[in-house]
């Protein structure tokens, strides 16, 4: 029993060794191999013990011991041992047995954990080390926004005053002092230093007009009711009327249109020849409260509808018309109507206006015939007869013209033309779309009688490329009511006016609107080769005078209140007044004053660890109203002209001045941020600076949701740590207000929530107040952008400030079988529009959107709740003839988990069809314009050093 027990715990001492020289090699000899042996060997060992003790059990008793003893003297003497003993020492060591082998299962399970935290902790590693990459890339980060910081510390030291100091203000006296009228002589020498009291519009007073009330103030006679009705209104729509006239800067005098005034009153004879009535008006003009005797800073209105002295129902009554001011003294005021005598105009001083021809406002494209054929079925029409006189020669304007026009429509040329020699031929067909009219006739030399408006002369000029206009033969005529309205008839009709004679003329707002855009302004001398200049003028050629002559009608001709609206700012623009800001858009918040809305953790941005995009910034607003003084001087043509109006002050254009390169290093740096401070660099320089060729600006993103609020703040959470981000601005478009237990993320910058007054898509495009920059990040609501992909596009856009600069591209595709347009969305080598879904764009396109833009364009939108994207790329492309910008490889946006967009329906495309056609018949073209490449950063394909790094990896 000794020796067995003995034996026992050497065993186990034994398998305790054993254990421990396993866990000592382990880190040498492969565990798994060991653990699959192991169990071999005991199950040996135990056999081998069974084997004997089986041996021993049967032996005989007289057999010889010592031999016996000898076989068991490794193990145990067995002899003494019974049956049942042996049973039970097997048992014992049987549970040995799987003691050992839970062990090591123990062993293997242990073996486990311990490979499953070596992975853990290797991926805890690289996590480490991402992260460690991550704070140092943060870190480099800070420290650029800390010398950008300090740069912008710098420089407001530097600057340590406001921008620009108000002036002195020039307050005008209630009252001003009384003046003599000059003289005839000096008032016809009359100029703005001379005649015009600039002490009235101080440069900051906002160009204050005043009317005198046509009923209180009766210069001559009672007007036209409807000249005084939509006078009266459309002046109290501008921004500059006010009623004080003691801080008026001019004072509008409204003298005609003259409704018939009774002979009796004495005022109109026949035999006195206006003689009377024109002493009664210079009497009248002196006793205007305001005239301080000389009229200085007074505007006097003859708004003109007619051009001949009309007999009325035979009653006796009679019109005046033409130029109620020939030989009347008018003093230091300024004439403002549409014909003036021989002599009688003062250049820049006096305001030539088209005539009332037009609606008081409206729709003024419904009815005009597009752009487009760019030629017509006749090259050219005109409509008058010649009437020749006593001492008419061969050589006088008249007559050689009346020659050249009847050889034209005898010569053999494969050209139409409409030429109608006789007035008498249409007068059947004279209608009631305006006077009859006809031309101020000189007995002596002859001259032409303009034909009147007929029902049928409209029908004509829409079918002809040109019209010839003659201007009068007396060459002191500057301008004539009857010219004025065929010029008004041919841009309606889209026919291209011919002003024969053009060179000496003068024509509505002249002093700003260069008419040799929208006409050909012709010589006279050069009347032979009419035919042959007509010929030259190429298809481009008469789409570009035929698209400008329709803008300048639509801006400063087609109704009461354009013209109304154009007199004021040409004379805004000579006293050099900035007009009045544009109006922004309230943007209420959706949450009252006292809610306060729950946050959540932002995520972790989604770009590269190792990928700096740019500094971090606080909101660094866009300044405004910089260029209020100087921007006519060095753009005041393209104002009137071009791609803005004249009648608002924007904050910012994206037309603005853009310094030369060098001036940023020598004495204009302000607010630059140059890569490599001037040195340039690659992708490491790039990402700390902004650079371009404009100084730092930021973006705000403007995102349009309608009742999901989870892909809502999924999208805003993912806007965590963008750089150059100034602001988020969503739009509410929904009636029911958000929930009150949603949790904003909290991505660094401001997230306004805008409350729409209705739900439309329109909304998109509101000039927010809230919105502080000129760059506007257009954003769905489900739109996944990355990092990088949003500053690439910000960055290009910086260059291309006057195009609509995305991501996704559609194209408008010609409908081979029926004609017309469609909007087509495959994949395509050449686009002509960026869908505003993701789509950067300045904020004066908003402006414009929104307050420039036809109605009917709007209207459709809401009409089919869809097609927004598709007006404003109509609208810029109109302005600015350049089509936009797609940037990146990305075509189009995935939003798994989203609801059914309408963009999934088919009759989603039905409608963009309709868009499409309808927008170019509000345009009268397509302004749409293909481009075939797209925008990728500068090194993504180059190859470069190791040291060096890319300007963006993906892009």
């Amino acid at each position: 029993m000794t020796t067995a027990s003995f034996d026992s715990v050497g065993y186990r001492t034994s398998a305790a060794g054993s254990r421990e020289i396993m866990c000592h090699t382990l880190s040498h000899v492969k565990l798994s191999r060991i653990l699959i042996l192991f169990p071999f060997i005991l199950f040996a060992i135990v056999f081998v013990n069974y084997y004997y003790l089986s041996k021993v059990e049967n032996d005989a008793p007289n057999s010889d011991i010592h031999r016996t003893r000898s076989k068991l003297e490794a193990f145990e003497d067995f002899s003494s041992l019974k049956a049942s003993d042996l049973k039970f020492r097997i048992e014992e060591m049987l549970r040995i047995r799987g003691s050992v082998s839970m062990e090591l299962r123990d062993l293997e399970a242990r073996r486990q954990r311990l490979q499953s935290e070596v992975v853990t902790y290797s991926q805890r590693i690289d996590e480490l080390k991402g992260e460690l990459l991550r704070q140092q890339t943060e870190l480099e980060r800070l420290k650029i926004s800390v010398e950008q910081a300090q740069v912008a510390r710098r420089e407001a030291m530097e600057r340590n005053s406001p921008d620009l100091a108000l002036p002195h203000r020039l307050y005008p006296s209630s009252k001003a002092p009384k003046l003599s009228p000059p003289g005839l002589e000096e008032r016809s020498s009359c100029t703005m230093h001379l005649c015009f009291d600039y002490s009235r519009c101080s440069l900051t007073s906002g160009f204050p007009v005043y009317l005198y009330d046509p009923d209180e103030h009766q210069v001559l006679g009672e007007v036209e009711s409807f000249v005084k009705t939509t006078v009266r209104q459309t002046l109290g729509y501008n921004p500059h009327f006010t009623d004080d006239p003691s801080t008026a800067c001019i004072f509008f005098v409204l003298v005609g249109e003259l409704a018939a005034v009774d002979m009796d009153i004495g005022l109109v004879t026949p035999q006195s020849n206006l003689t009377l009535p024109k002493i009664l008006l210079a009497e009248r003009l002196a006793q205007l409260p305001y005239w301080a005797g000389d009229g200085r800073n007074h505007i006097l209105l003859n708004l003109a509808r007619a051009t001949v002295e009309a007999s009325i129902h035979n009653t006796g009554q009679r019109r005046i018309i033409g130029d109620l001011f020939q030989g009347v003294n008018t003093g230091r005021a300024m004439v403002a109507q549409s014909e003036f005598s021989p002599g009688t105009f003062r250049s820049r001083f006096d305001l030539v206006l088209p005539p009332l021809l037009g609606p008081p406002g409206g729709d003024v494209w419904q009815g005009v015939p597009p752009v487009l054929p760019a030629r017509r079925q006749f090259l050219l029409s005109f409509q008058g007869e010649y009437i020749p006189g006593p001492a008419t020669s061969s050589s006088s304007e008249p007559a050689l013209l009346d020659m050249h026009l009847r050889a034209m429509s005898r010569s053999a040329t494969s050209d139409e033309f409409f030429f109608q020699f006789d007035c008498g031929e249409n007068d059947d067909d004279k209608g009631d779309d305006g006077p009859d009219m006809e031309a101020e006739k000189n007995p002596s030399l002859g001259e032409w009688t303009l034909c009147g408006l007929s029902s049928s002369r409209m029908a004509f000029l829409s079918v002809s490329t040109f019209t010839l206009i003659p201007a009068p033969s007396d060459p002191s005529i500057a301008s004539t009511t009857l010219v004025q309205t065929r010029l008004w008839e041919s841009l309606r009709a889209g026919a291209v006016p011919v002003m024969l004679g053009g060179d000496r003329l003068s024509f509505p707002f002249g002093e700003w609107v260069d008419w040799a855009r929208a006409a050909i302004l012709l010589p006279t001398a050069r009347l032979p080769e009419l035919h042959f200049l007509l010929r030259a003028v190429t298809d481009p050629d008469l789409a570009a005078l035929r698209r400008q002559g329709r803008l300048l009608r639509e801006r400063y001709l087609a109704s009461v209140q354009a013209v109304t609206d154009a007199a004021i700012a040409a004379l805004r623009c000579r006293a050099g007044v900035p007009p009045a800001p544009v109006d922004d858009e309230p943007s209420p918040s959706v949450f009252n004053s006292t809610f306060v809305p729950l946050k959540m953790d932002a995520v972790l941005p989604e770009t590269e660890p190792d990928e700096s995009l740019g500094p971090i910034e606080p909101p660094y607003p866009s300044p405004k109203f910089k260029r209020n003084y100087t921007f006519y001087v060095s753009q005041g043509h393209e104002v009137w002209n071009e791609w803005v109006d004249p009648f608002r002050l924007y904050p910012q254009l994206p037309f603005d001045i853009v310094l030369p390169s060098d001036a940023k290093f020598i004495g204009s740096g302000l607010g630059f941020r140059p890569i490599g401070r001037g040195a340039g660099g690659a992708g490491k320089e790039f990402c700390e600076s902004l650079g371009g060729n404009v100084p730092r600006e930021q973006f705000t993103i403007v995102m349009l949701t309608y009742e999901r609020e989870q892909v809502l703040i999924n999208s805003l959470s993912r806007l965590y740590g963008l750089p150059y981000l100034n602001k988020v601005v969503v739009v509410w478009n929904s009636p029911k207000p958000p929930l009150e237990d949603l949790r904003w993320p909290d991505i660094g910058v401001p997230i306004h929530v805008v409350k729409a007054s209705r739900n439309s898509l329109n909304n998109r495009f509101l000039p927010f107040d809230a919105i502080e920059t000129e760059a506007i990040l257009s954003v769905d609501d489900d739109a996944h952008l990355r990092h990088d992909e949003i500053m690439f596009g910000f960055r290009v856009w910086r260059e291309q400030r006057d195009r609509v600069v995305g991501f996704p591209g559609r194209f408008h595709a010609w409908d081979l079988k029926y004609g017309g347009w469609l909007y087509n969305s495959n994949y395509s080598c050449e686009l002509s529009m960026v869908l505003t879904g993701a789509a950067f764009f300045h904020k004066y396109f908003a402006y414009l959107y929104s307050y420039g833009m036809p109605q009917a364009i709007r209207d459709k939108v809401d009409e089919y709740m869809n097609c927004e994207d598709i007006a404003m790329n109509f609208l810029v492309s109109h302005v600015t003839r350049k089509p936009p910008v797609k940037v990146t490889s990305r075509w189009t946006f995935r939003c798994p988990g989203c609801p059914v967009s309408l963009s999934e329906d088919d009759t989603h495309f039905q409608e963009r069809h309709k868009c499409i056609n309808f927008f170019s018949e509000v345009y009268g073209y397509t302004p749409l314009l293909n481009t075939q490449f797209r925008a990728d950063s500068i090194l993504f394909k180059t190859r470069i050093p190791h040291d060096k790094q890319k300007c963006f990896k993906f892009i």
